[in-house]
């Protein structure tokens, strides 16, 4: 029991008063000397019993023990907890929990190995011009010995029954991960044992490959989008080798972050690459007119009419592919006669490019009676299904196309998460899958820095930090302080003597952890108790700006000379693409911003990561760096009303299932 001491004359406290005090708190009151009085808390699920009752109830147990009274009926130990709901999940929540992606978990040693290198190793200055050129390395290095693939969906027969088709997939599927596995561990150990060795993260969740066979399945077009800053990275040779039997065309989006001169470049290296492919960009948004009062710039999905025509085009070329039979088919006379193409002949392409948002898209056309289905006999309509990794754009360009808002668009990777289909005109269907992580052997803070994972279920903060600040000079963006320049100097007071000179002044190296301890502190972000700079927070944002292209960087394709690339001397960092806007982007952040303590376990969303004053919102730039503004991308767009508290939402159940 707890004894509070109030020191209160018992003249000043009305009888009343204490009267409800004692019957709402369950407090016993005495008088003490010197006016004090004495209250005693009781517990609350306890009772006060008097010394004649402990007494039966002693003999109450002994008569149980000789057998002479019937032993009481036990408590129920449930009794007085609280009750739960057994309302059972709908099934599109419980759908929902079943396509959440699902990853390989981090090791205790590696996060405590790579912090220890983010807080000791210093950075490279100045960044080597190689630095800004994608690494060909990560493209060559999946040989015949390391070999990633996607997986295949095995082959079944009609007469098997669901539950056969699924326990087939089941076994193929972790015979396909026990491999992948085993080729990530022998990449592992042929990179430089002094350092940690990153992982790669790829899909593990098998209803999300599920989704992937059947857009793949039910599309005669695929188009395959690639971020513009880096698309090797969206088009790694497992997910090539997957669709090389497949009519594809490869989509560059976000061409708006990278120089015009880094898209051509890539385009060009994309034809030389993949000669038989068709690649066009595309942009998905356009800035609204700025009414009164508004601080920043509003976007709507949009794409431009020579880009679009460029797309229509390239999707019209494989259609009339399509309509021409194969070679082996060609070859036989009598299959000649019977073949007949997977797509309908005729499309209205005129309506297609004149589609917008205004126009109301029709019914599919079905045939009227059984004579004219035999006579037609033809698919009504050409499927084109959008695939890529997460937030690559595909439920943008989507919007884009139809010029409003159709699906669900987010900054937070991994927002679909079934396929949905949508008539563009009669003649077209356009099916969005969920993104899905391919399994590439590339680091995985490089599939962080390019927003591939969602940041909140990635503990090793330190690791990414330290990848990135190796390609761009973050100190510089940023306009940070040295934490050891907030230090007072300690002045030399010693006698000077014939022989001894001045100490040589230390020389300041960067490390990771600086960077990260530097921008927390220039922020005002400080943990809760032990009042230090919150680095997790500083590393959550800045990897949150470097993903949403808050930070524009991008990579050259392999084969650049070094003289081309890094003529800035910032690595991949676009200084000049940083135009200041005079505003500030106050949309709300993701609820991806989960805070590390260690473990992958513990990563859990904060809700201190939400625009306290406003800051968090502007671009993470120093005032004081006047040739470095605010570039806040095009990524802006994606607050869409109430599909911010949605996203809220859904992080934190991710969260609490992690």
């Amino acid at each position: 029991m707890a004894k509070i001491r109030v020191v209160q004359s018992w003249s000043m406290v009305s009888i009343s008063a204490l009267d409800n005090l004692l019957k709402s708190r369950s407090w016993s009151c005495f008088r003490l000397p010197h006016g004090y009085i004495s209250f005693t808390t009781m517990p609350r699920n306890k009772r006060p019993t008097s010394t004649r009752k402990k007494k039966e109830d002693q003999k109450l147990k002994r008569a149980v023990k000789r057998g002479d009274v019937p032993a009481p009926t036990p408590k129920d130990p449930n009794q007085n907890k609280k009750r739960t709901s057994t309302q059972q999940p709908s099934p599109a929540v419980e759908s929902t929990r079943k396509l959440q992606s699902t990853f390989i978990k981090l090791t205790p040693k590696f996060l405590e190995d790579t912090k220890a290198l983010a807080s000791n190793t210093p950075l490279i200055r100045p960044i080597p011009a190689e630095v800004a050129i994608y690494p060909e390395h990560w493209r060559t290095e999946d040989s015949a010995q390391n070999h990633l693939t996607c997986l295949q969906r095995p082959k079944w027969r009609f007469e098997q029954t669901k539950k056969e088709v699924e326990h087939n997939e089941e076994g193929v599927f972790k015979k396909w991960t026990k491999q992948m596995d085993e080729v990530v561990e022998q990449w592992q150990n042929s990179i430089d044992p002094t350092i940690p060795s990153s992982p790669t993260y790829y899909e593990r969740n098998l209803e999300v490959w599920r989704q992937l066979w059947r857009v793949v399945e039910i599309s005669q077009i695929i188009l395959v989008l690639l971020d513009s800053r880096c698309p090797l990275l969206h088009f790694p040779p497992s997910l090539a080798e997957y669709l090389s039997n497949r009519k594809v065309i490869l989509v560059l989006t976000k061409t708006d972050v990278p120089h015009v001169s880094q898209t051509e470049t890539w385009i060009s290296y994309l034809h030389k690459t993949y000669p038989n492919l068709p690649v066009v960009r595309v942009e998905s948004y356009v800035s609204k007119d700025n009414q009164a009062g508004q601080g920043h710039a509003r976007y709507e999905p949009h794409i431009p009419q020579n880009f679009k025509q460029r797309l229509v085009s390239a999707i019209r070329d494989l259609h009339s592919e399509l309509l021409e039979p194969p070679d082996i088919v060609k070859a036989n006379p009598e299959r000649l006669k019977e073949w007949k193409p997977i797509v309908p002949r005729k499309i209205d392409w005129e309506m297609v490019l004149k589609s917008d948002a205004k126009s109301t898209v029709p019914k599919p056309r079905h045939a009227e009676d059984e004579n004219e289905r035999n006579v037609v006999d033809e698919p009504q309509f050409l499927t084109i299904g959008l695939i890529g990794q997460p937030n690559v754009g595909k439920s943008s360009l989507l919007n884009a196309l139809f010029g409003t808002t159709k699906v669900r668009a987010s900054k937070t990777p991994g927002k679909t998460k079934h396929f949905q289909t949508l008539f563009w005109t009669p003649d077209i269907r356009l099916v969005d899958c969920p993104g899905l992580v391919m399994p590439n052997l590339v680091p995985f803070e490089m599939q962080v820095l390019s927003g591939v994972l969602p940041i909140a279920r990635i503990p090793a903060y330190p690791a990414c930090i330290h990848f990135v600040s190796n390609m761009l000079p973050l100190e510089i963006i940023l306009g940070l302080e040295h934490p050891d320049k907030s230090e007072e100097p300690v002045v030399d007071k010693r006698t000077w003597r014939e022989g001894m000179t001045p100490a040589p002044k230390k020389t300041i190296t960067w490390t990771a952890m600086d960077i990260l301890t530097a921008y927390a502190t220039k922020k005002g972000w400080i943990t809760a108790k032990a009042g230090r700079p919150d680095v997790n927070r500083a590393a959550n944002a800045l990897l949150r700006a470097l993903a949403e292209g808050k930070v524009p960087w991008a990579f050259w394709p392999p084969g650049t000379s070094s003289h081309l690339a890094n003529e800035s001397g910032m690595g991949i960092c676009l200084v000049q693409d940083m135009e200041d806007d005079g505003g500030s982007d106050d949309d709300k952040q993701e609820s991806d911003e989960g805070t590390v303590t260690g473990s992958d376990e513990e990563v859990s969303d904060d809700e201190d990561y939400e625009d306290d004053d406003g800051d968090d919102g502007e671009a993470v730039f120093s005032e004081t760096s006047t040739r470095i503004g605010a570039s806040l991308g095009r990524f802006a767009v994606l607050e869409l009303g109430e599909d911010d508290e949605e996203d809220e939402d859904e992080d934190e159940e991710e969260s609490d299932e992690e």
